[in-house]
């Protein structure tokens, strides 16, 4: 990866079509997001992202949701072999649910060793656990020992949004302040806090202050609906932990950049969020 030549790091993209099977269909969930989010999803493989990425002369951490809610269309072991092959700008992260316990914490470790997975992503409402969870802190000590980061979901949710009872989604796993003690028990395992956490957005920011290994992106939100507390944090005593994520296929990347150049973001900063705080902390 020649970062001399990438514009932008997006820490935030999942993956949602296999590349071994020929399944165009989005799942129900998958178009609910889509109305939500009022943007037709791009169902593309994690090659055909690679090729979208390079135009836009980006790099893009891509994963998949392990849920127990409905089958993943694509494995980890498919994302990992698919972004080493475009390893110029995909970089691949793994996602396995707590409740998956010995099986699941053997799975992580044979993914770091043999897949040479970057970092691992959690959904706590989708995956129906708190952070702070004992059941989670197995798979928590697998990551911190390969010392890679753990990216989490926080705040409100696109999956299951206006939907009949919101899909049996439960929002309140997802504060971040459940997170501070994961940051306290693993202080050496980089914490990513995904998304404007709405409504805990003082929580996030409060977390993140608080514990220097936990960092913020800024995927999953419109840049012209960030509240003016994230934007001050972020040009000031965060500026060195915001990071640039898209959340695409829901979000575009490209238009959420064309969002975000129209904050009053200092531009020695917004070189950071896009790119510079990414490749320190991913160790590209």
């Amino acid at each position: 990866m020649n970062l001399k030549n990438l514009v932008a790091i997006d820490v935030h993209t999942h993956a949602w079509k296999s590349a071994l099977q020929v399944d165009d269909k989005l799942t129900e969930s998958q178009e609910a997001m889509g109305r939500y989010f009022r943007y037709q999803p791009q169902h593309q493989t994690v090659p055909e992202m690679a090729e979208m990425y390079r135009e836009l002369k980006m790099a893009f951490v891509v994963f998949t949701v392990d849920s127990p809610r409905e089958p993943r269309k694509i494995s980890n072991e498919e994302i990992a072999e698919l972004a080493h092959k475009n390893s110029d700008v995909a970089i691949p992260f793994a996602s396995i649910s707590p409740h998956r316990g010995a099986e699941g914490v053997a799975a992580a470790r044979r993914l770091i060793r043999d897949y040479k997975v970057r970092g691992f992503k959690f959904h706590p409402s989708v995956q129906e656990f708190f952070p702070n969870d004992r059941l989670a802190y197995p798979l928590y000590e697998v990551i911190a020992e390969a010392k890679l980061p753990a990216l989490f979901h926080t705040g409100q949710t696109g999956v299951g949004a206006k939907t009949r009872g919101g899909g049996g989604i439960r929002l309140k796993y997802s504060n971040p302040l459940y997170l501070d003690d994961v940051a306290a028990d693993f202080p050496d395992m980089p914490i990513i806090l995904a998304h404007p956490s709405f409504p805990w957005q003082e929580e996030a920011l409060s977390v993140a202050t608080h514990k220097p290994q936990v960092y913020i992106d800024l995927s999953g939100w419109s840049p012209k609906y960030f509240p003016p507390i994230l934007v001050q944090y972020a040009n000031t005593l965060l500026k060195d932990r915001i990071l640039f994520g898209s959340d695409y296929p829901v979000l575009a990347p490209g238009k959420w950049v064309e969002e975000f150049e129209k904050l009053p973001i200092k531009p020695e900063v917004r070189a950071l969020i896009m790119k510079e705080n990414a490749a320190r902390l991913l160790q590209l």
